[in-house]
């Protein structure tokens, strides 16, 4: 007997962004095939948008969503699931055309394993590649939540058996930044998880300055996450050592882009932005700022008392 195709629930959360969603939406249906019965889900949070219709067009359910932020989306999405395994896509991101098929093989090899990651490539808004997929490497020896604890997986790239859900529960509707994190880190944490070298989702970012009070959330939830997860691992938890240097890292890519959102708007002769981006940089990691802003006198002189003294420009020599 042939095995029936593998029906996999995809959740989307959206709000209110139809040319994105359109987009993310035919990314998964480019993967179409008669060994894949894809039910997708779109989960949305505001009301009288245009997200019905795009679902329509592409054969997704449509769920309302609290307007809670991402988790409470993705829980709306997965409460909804009938699913044997589950994914992912946020609506401003789209899926490339290795993904999914490598996760679901490697879960029917390996039953043991309970879910699988894959690879990223940061995009611009055009969707132009930024660089070399990541992670590079997640050793199938290594621990994987202590691996988790050195970057932020993308929940684009994840896939998982829908059975997951009984153990590892919903993402945590009380964090409105690093929810996707903290629940990667509680899948760890309860069952192994696969790692397959291939770049699976175009992951957008936006231009420094274009993501500051969403950065600012994340600093601050980020900080809850990272210990309440290390606490609660117990003698799982990675060593002190290793804790500090994954908590200097992920202080450090907070400071730096918050200094070039400073950089980007003294440029452009947004002086008090720049010096708002610039103290959020502190806040994030001081050590960081202070080696970050030795190459840059131009933000250095924002944090004069008197400051520049035209915008974008510095006082007179």
């Amino acid at each position: 007997m042939t095995e029936g195709p593998s029906r996999v629930s995809v959740v989307v959360p959206t709000h209110d962004r139809p040319d994105y969603l359109r987009q993310a939406l035919a990314s998964i249906r480019a993967l179409d095939g008669p060994d894949i019965d894809f039910e997708i889900i779109v989960a949305e949070d505001t009301v009288g948008s245009r997200t019905g219709l795009i679902a329509g067009e592409f054969g997704a359910r449509l769920v309302r969503a609290s307007n809670r932020g991402a988790a409470a989306s993705r829980n709306a999405g997965l409460r909804a699931a009938t699913g044997e395994y589950l994914a992912f896509l946020d609506d401003d991101d789209v899926w490339l055309p290795g993904h999914l098929r490598p996760h679901l093989a490697l879960l029917k090899a390996q039953p043991r394993l309970r879910a699988a990651i894959s690879q990223v490539r940061n995009a611009d808004p055009t969707l132009t590649n930024l660089g070399p997929a990541w992670p590079v490497h997640v050793s199938a020896s290594e621990d994987v939540f202590h691996a988790f604890y050195t970057f932020f997986p993308q929940i684009g790239a994840t896939v998982a058996r829908a059975s997951i859900l009984d153990s590892v529960g919903f993402q945590n509707e009380s964090l409105l930044g690093s929810e996707d994190w903290d629940w990667h880190l509680r899948l760890a944490l309860k069952h192994p998880i696969g790692f397959i070298p291939v770049p699976s989702v175009g992951y957008r970012t936006r231009p420094p300055g274009a993501d500051d009070e969403l950065i600012l959330l994340r600093v601050r939830e980020h900080r809850h996450v990272f210990w309440s997860r290390a606490w609660h691992a117990g003698r799982r938890s990675p060593s002190p050592l290793a804790l500090l240097r994954a908590w200097s890292r992920h202080r450090g890519r907070f400071a730096s882009y918050l200094i070039g959102s400073a950089e980007a708007r003294l440029a452009a002769g947004d002086v008090p932005g720049a010096r708002r981006a610039l103290r959020r940089a502190f806040g994030a990691s001081p050590p960081h700022c202070v080696r970050l802003l030795l190459g840059r006198p131009g933000l250095r002189r924002l944090m004069a008392p008197a400051g520049p003294l035209i915008e974008g420009v510095g006082p007179p020599a």
